[in-house]
């Protein structure tokens, strides 16, 4: 999303269009980082994703480039359709 264009509603649409442009998906999947608290919200509360995951130094993302310490901790999410 472009800078400045936050809390009108425009990555909500963006993401319905998605799922309604692929209805053979029914099982979604992504990653953001700890600290983006502002994308947790927008994942959980307004889409639905369920946090699943906590990669950190301790839980290491299995898929992480080889060199990934770990050290940005990251939240897996998933939804279910």
């Amino acid at each position: 999303m472009k800078s400045g264009t936050q809390s009108k509603g425009i990555g909500q649409k963006i993401w319905n269009a998605i799922e309604t442009g692929h209805p053979e998906v029914t099982h979604w999947e992504t990653c953001t980082p700890y600290f983006d608290t502002r994308n947790l919200h927008f994942y959980i509360n307004c889409l639905g994703f369920a946090a699943v995951e906590f990669y950190n130094p301790k839980h290491k993302d299995p898929n992480a480039t080889e060199g990934d310490d770990g050290s940005v901790f990251f939240f897996r999410f998933e939804k279910r359709i």
